[in-house]
């Protein structure tokens, strides 16, 4: 190669490097407030790339790397600037607008109501200027006392077209440091209002919109009803598990399962991995080729193995859509399209050359999958094992040398996938890569065959079979949760970069010096400092949960939460959404003392989900059954020089049959002359009360 220095590798500018340069252009448009122009953008990528079609030498190179960076960044401003344009007029939030529209996603059950996602096709008004709504919007349907059952109760599926009366408002989630962004998450899902059907009676115009995404939807559908209908949840525990493994329905699965999913490290098998796409890929392509070479006229036309090749293709791409399309499942199926394009053609193409050219087609689909965490674990952990299989030599043989390729395949994986779980969850578990020793091929090689035969042949013993060897790993996954799991705070961008740098020298095959070296760059992103108030001096942080409230107390080595806030949908709270994640990216796992100050559920909703992710010690409440002791007037303590003090309800406010919101805790913090009043829900008598006490 002309024009490049002595030593220096070619191939570090290919094109692996230039996709990669890509990938950054567009993550940087992610991370920006506010869109840059895209039109520059592409015109400086475009004058920076094409001289290297031409010329040769490694300053065109390196012009050509900031060419693709510059085209990344314009495409994914294009991108976005296209889909920010569908939005909700502001003068039509909180007004009733008329649409019809297909229902477009699986509808999801909560408490009193469903939740699905609506395409919409004609916006009606008796107005003359016609609303402004988004193509896409989700949509709840409150059928129950909200509505003081006005009207018939109906069940939506999939491809239905229906006429309602909504009222939207545009996209909205809550500013917490470390919490869900859910503002981001209806972003890339391409839903650009919510809202829910106001009591007007519905109209279901079409049982079917025949269209290929709507059918594959209701598919899921029919096979999630046919689960449901053979392992009811109240007797199957872990029949959401096998939803989630055959059309990848995650909220299938029952809360409190993520809580052992995420102390034990196997959260990633519980979704339609790169792993489980393979596995079908190669199944049909096997059964295939098997009866392909048993008929001389096929075999003649088209050899078998080429005719494997092509189903397994289509049994990957049959097995994304039905799971939803992840990122996991596209990264797989790109990748086996590639490599079986190239062996239709009789190249050979390098592994990391096929990872980079199915991220680069996840991108241009979707721009906005590096804002979830799943898109970086799984292209982190492929490339990972691609890393450390480019060192390897020959094939391992005897069983003990089986045994350690799989133990040094585990300890890749876990390795990589270490930074981003600190970074984006601060937290991993130390349990993880025994946990993963046995429920990887548990789940991949038996749970799911048996959970997609019996989508296919809906037939109790299948089923029976899968739902039992998961109760079974399940014995084995509760005794795992019950290690330790490391905690840390969020670590800065820099630290969590050093420990990608660490992964990839420890790596390194053994013998080679310099390994240590990469023990050393995790130490800040493993240990980075808990900042904590000086002695005597109180943090109080009050997080945004929407109506409702949650409220942090930190001293110097104490942690108060005065309400987890509101409770969402039957699936979703504050106190796992927001409360959880804001301690878990202060380094706090640890809390002394829970106050949930009175029974609604905007106060009180999140109480189950911090009990169940955080050690509390005390729980203090005016709510009959949840244990701890009440609040009572009179009660204090000091922490760390910082004094706290109940000021209501009084002892013989329990033996009354007092409203809710007369019982609220109210609690006093007082640090360095200063005092905070949390009055919760009390009402006028009983603030009068306080002042009359405290004058």
């Amino acid at each position: 190669m002309r024009g490049l220095p002595k030593g220096l590798p070619v191939y570090y500018f290919g094109m692996r490097l230039n996709i990669l340069a890509f990938a950054a252009g567009i993550l940087g448009v992610q991370m920006q407030p506010e869109l840059p122009g895209w039109a520059l953008w592409a015109v400086a990528g475009g004058l920076l790339v094409l001289p290297r079609l031409r010329w040769s030498g490694w300053p065109l190179r390196l012009l050509a790397l900031l060419g693709c960076l510059a085209l990344g960044v314009a495409w994914g401003a294009w991108r976005a600037e296209i889909r920010l344009a569908d939005q909700l007029g502001a003068d039509w939030e909180g007004r009733d607008v008329e649409v019809i529209g297909v229902v477009a996603g699986l509808p999801q059950d909560f408490s009193n109501g469903t939740r699905f996602e609506f395409d919409v096709n004609f916006r009606l008004t008796v107005e003359t200027v016609k609303p402004v709504v988004p193509g896409r919007i989700m949509l709840s349907w409150y059928q129950g006392r909200r509505d003081d059952e006005q009207f018939e109760r109906l069940q939506v599926r999939p491809g239905e077209r229906w006429r309602f009366t909504v009222r939207l408002k545009r996209p909205h989630g809550n500013a917490n440091p470390g919490g869900f962004d859910y503002e981001a998450w209806l972003l890339e899902r391409n839903i650009r209002a919510t809202g829910y059907i106001r009591p007007n009676p519905p109209q279901r115009l079409d049982d079917m919109v025949w269209q290929a995404d709507y059918a594959i939807e209701r598919l899921r559908h029919a096979i999630r009803e046919s689960f449901a209908r053979i392992l009811p949840e109240e007797s199957y525990p872990w029949a959401g598990v096998l939803v989630a493994l055959v059309i990848g329905d995650q909220k299938a699965i029952q809360g409190e399962l993520w809580t052992t999913f995420n102390r034990t490290g196997t959260t990633h098998l519980m979704s339609i991995s790169g792993l489980h796409v393979t596995m079908v890929a190669a199944l049909f392509g096997w059964l295939v080729s098997f009866g392909w070479r048993r008929v001389p006229a096929l075999a003649l036309r088209l050899p078998a193995q080429k005719a494997g090749l092509l189903a397994a293709c289509l049994g990957a791409l049959a097995y994304a859509l039905l799971a939803g399309f992840a990122v996991p499942a596209q990264r797989t199926l790109y990748m086996l399209l590639v490599a079986a394009a190239a062996m239709l053609s009789g190249r050979i193409v390098a592994p990391s050359r096929i990872l980079c050219l199915a991220l680069l087609v996840v991108l241009l689909f979707d721009p906005w999958a590096v804002l979830a965490a799943g898109f970086w674990l799984s292209f982190g952990a492929v490339g990972a094992l691609l890393y450390i299989g480019s060192a390897a030599v020959g094939e391992a043989t005897d069983g003990w040398a089986k045994i350690h390729a799989w133990g040094v395949v585990q300890w890749a994986a876990t390795l990589a996938s270490l930074p981003i779980l600190l970074l984006v969850f601060q937290q991993f578990s130390l349990v993880s890569p025994l946990a993963n020793a046995l429920a990887i091929p548990v789940i991949s090689f038996i749970v799911t065959p048996l959970a997609l035969l019996g989508a296919l042949v809906p037939w109790w013993p299948i089923l029976w079979l899968a739902h039992q060897v998961m109760a079974w790993l399940m014995v084995f996954l509760d005794w795992c949760a019950t290690w330790p799991v490391w905690l840390a705070p969020a670590p800065p961008l820099w630290a969590a970069l050093a420990a990608g740098v660490g992964v990839a020298i420890c790596l390194l095959p053994r013998g080679l010096p310099g390994r240590l070296l990469g023990v050393f760059l995790f130490v800040p992103a493993l240990f980075w400092p808990v900042e904590k108030p000086p002695e005597g001096e109180a943090w109080i942080s009050v997080l945004d949960v929407g109506q409702g409230l949650a409220s942090v107390i930190r001293t110097r080595e104490h942690t108060l939460i005065y309400d987890p806030g509101p409770l969402y949908s039957a699936e979703s709270d504050a106190g796992q959404r927001v409360v959880v994640p804001y301690l878990r990216a202060q380094g706090i796992g640890h809390v002394d003392v829970l106050m949930v100050t009175h029974r609604d559920t905007d106060h009180s909703g999140g109480t189950a989900s911090v009990r169940a992710a955080l050690a509390v010690d005390a729980v203090y409440s005016s709510v009959a059954g949840l244990g701890g002791q009440h609040c009572v007037a009179g009660q204090r303590w000091v922490w760390d020089g910082v004094v706290f003090e109940v000021l209501h309800p009084a002892a013989g406010a329990y033996s009354g049959d007092s409203k809710p919101n007369n019982l609220s805790c109210v609690l006093r913090v007082e640090a360095g002359g200063r005092r905070m009043l949390l009055t919760s829900d009390i009402e006028a008598p009983d603030e009068a009360a306080l002042l009359s006490l405290r004058a």
